[in-house]
């Protein structure tokens, strides 16, 4: 029993089910599919709303979980100058694909999609993970590498929402964040007092993170990234990500009993976000997609070995393969590339042209498949 729940997650069976029940919902019965995402399912609030603003608190919550964990002594990404390296990363993963879209707008395109350079910015970090995890295996320290680039691309992706992409009737809210602060200053606080269950961390520091993002009209789903570093934890780590560990602090019992409620609960990211009805390929589609297949990889890639040349190494286990496999599966654009989209065109037909794009990104995830077999990339599961 217990191993088909482990092949369940290892696979994530549970996400890839939720995408292609969106998508064949969404292609046969494309309304009905709309007012279960979108109309209110308990009280005021909707399946969209409950998934991706608050299950998916806990998702970013457990990646962070992960990253802390492997900037530890004895982790992954310690000592932290092996950070940089997933940073510099995080930088060519965004201005990468930039270039690409603009240039190749420039030679072959139109002017009026020049607005959609935001859309291959950000990496869908629930597939990037699931591939990770296909290619590397679960214990490979890429993994913490692609978390620590993902969130910090994200992050950087709703940056670029508010500001180039802002929604005139819910103008950003910076004052809010104060709350955001004092969550962060409650968590410190009940560290400070040697508090060692992770659930007053969760419900007050937790809570006052999310609604000052939420009132701030920033993602709330990061609220746990502000808090989770704050939990309690061993001063030195002893096993690698993803692996048991006999550590039962507040960090670790958060993660392990929350982990496969996680995995699971991806079926619903992706019901809510996969729906898109298959369109036209029009221009916005080869530019989306070109930005993210060459882009991220490109930039990922040029900007990590940078990094290595000034002097700041990979982790252990990486060179410029896996390197590569990490660029091109960061281009797996796809949900979040769907909801800049929606952003960034309003005409029908070249928004959905650019989500084909974004859609069709899941081709980096059979290609780093592929690769990684080709190359005999070494997996430690």
């Amino acid at each position: 029993m217990y191993r088909r729940i482990n092949m369940l997650q290892e696979f994530s069976v549970p996400l890839i089910s939720g995408v292609l029940l969106a998508l064949v919902w969404s292609n046969l019965l494309h309304d009905s599919y709309i007012h279960f995402i979108h109309d209110p399912l308990v009280g005021k609030l909707s399946f969209h709303f409950l998934t991706n603003d608050m299950f998916m608190v806990l998702f970013f919550g457990i990646a962070v979980a992960e990253i802390t964990q492997s900037c530890l002594p004895g982790g992954d990404l310690y000592p932290l100058r092996k950070a940089v390296n997933p940073l510099l990363s995080t930088l060519g993963g965004v201005i990468g694909p930039i270039l690409v879209y603009l240039g190749l707008n420039h030679v072959i395109g139109d002017p009026g999609l020049n607005r959609g350079w935001g859309i291959p910015t950000a990496t869908d970090i629930a597939l990037a993970w699931l591939v990770a995890r296909i290619v590397f295996g679960k214990r490979h320290p890429a993994i913490s590498f692609l978390l620590l680039l993902a969130i910090a691309d994200d992050a950087i992706g709703l940056a670029i929402i508010a500001i180039f992409y802002p929604d005139a009737s819910q103008p950003t809210q910076p004052a809010w964040l104060l709350l955001t602060v004092t969550g962060m200053i409650s968590a410190y606080l009940l560290r400070s007092y040697r508090v060692r269950s992770y659930w007053p961390y969760l419900l007050a520091g937790g809570s006052l993170s999310w609604i000052g993002l939420f009132k701030a009209h920033l993602h709330p789903a990061l609220a746990l990234a502000f808090i989770v570093p704050f939990l309690p934890h061993p001063r030195r780590e002893t096993l690698h990500i993803f692996e048991d560990s006999k550590d039962r602090g507040p960090l670790a019992r958060f993660e392990h009993e929350w982990k496969v409620v996680v995995d699971f609960g991806l079926f619903m990211f992706g019901l809510a976000n996969a729906g898109v009805k298959f369109a036209s390929v029009g221009l916005a589609t080869i530019l989306v997609l070109s930005a993210l297949v060459v882009g991220k990889t490109c930039g990922i890639f040029c900007m990590g070995w940078i990094g290595v040349k000034m002097g700041h190494r990979l982790p252990d286990n990486m060179g410029g393969t896996e390197l590569a496999l990490v660029g091109l599966i960061a281009g797996v654009g796809l949900t979040v590339a769907l909801f800049v989209a929606g952003e960034a065109f309003s005409v029908p037909h070249i928004q959905g042209a650019a989500k084909m794009g974004a859609l069709c990104s899941a081709v980096c995830a059979l290609a780093a498949i592929l690769l990684g077999r080709l190359f005999k990339v070494r997996r430690m599961p």
